[in-house]
């Protein structure tokens, strides 16, 4: 039996067995994430949505628990391509930690970079591009240099960047990004070939096609080494 389907089955005798309404929310909140993990987005949603309803009656309006199950509720419907609703649930979440949170809080900094990714989904890029760089400050000003989610903020944007047309920008940042990851990870972690993969797509559009292959290249050989034998 997987680790997810275990915890599964721990959080719902947990459940059975709890008489407070706040251990019932968080109870909730966590069977949300396994299930969304598993890829059953409809099940997350009726868990964060129970979950939601114990905060709504047991927490003030503007408390940062309150934040993390309408997040939960905006992964979900984003996870279902419903990228109105998750739009507007991603905003209630943000607005609450903006409340309740020091403005240099990673999860305002996550509540950012979640609202960029449903803009780029939706093809908004200016929009995208302004939240990612709102998380981009926050992440920089409260990670070490080398922290992953760095990367993947240096990511977001070069490939907002590249959508736009502006080439030259998005190579600049896919080049932190790679610099990153040489950095806290190791030589054959997938994500490396994203981003040269990412790299190359740059290099092919800018017309230079010999670095465009050498970074295809490496793309394929990491792709090759991270497959199942």
């Amino acid at each position: 039996m997987g680790q997810p389907n275990k915890a599964q089955e721990v959080y719902e005798v947990l459940l059975r067995q709890a008489t407070h309404e706040r251990v019932k929310a968080n109870i909730y909140h966590k069977l949300g994430e396994i299930k969304h993990n598993q890829g059953e987005y409809q099940e997350a949603l009726t868990y964060h949505k129970k979950s939601l309803t114990i905060d709504q009656k047991t927490l003030p309006s503007n408390h940062a628990d309150l934040a993390n199950s309408y997040m939960g509720i905006a992964n979900a419907y984003y996870s279902m391509a419903d990228y109105s609703k998750a739009l507007s649930i991603y905003e209630k979440a943000l607005a609450i930690r903006q409340q309740s949170l020091p403005l240099n809080h990673l999860y305002l900094g996550d509540s950012y970079n979640r609202i960029g990714i449903v803009h780029d989904s939706m093809g908004d890029y200016p929009k995208a591009l302004s939240y990612y760089e709102k998380a981009f400050v926050i992440r920089q000003e409260s990670l070490p240099s080398n922290h992953p989610d760095l990367g993947a903020s240096y990511n977001n944007i070069g490939f907002v960047y590249y959508n736009m047309g502006d080439y030259p920008k998005a190579l600049s940042y896919y080049e932190k990004d790679l610099a990153i990851l040489q950095q806290s990870l190791p030589s054959t972690h997938p994500d490396f070939g994203d981003s040269y993969s990412n790299i190359g797509l740059v290099y092919s559009k800018i017309g230079d096609y010999t670095k465009a292959l050498s970074y295809y290249e490496k793309s394929l050989t990491i792709r090759q080494q991270s497959l199942p034998s």
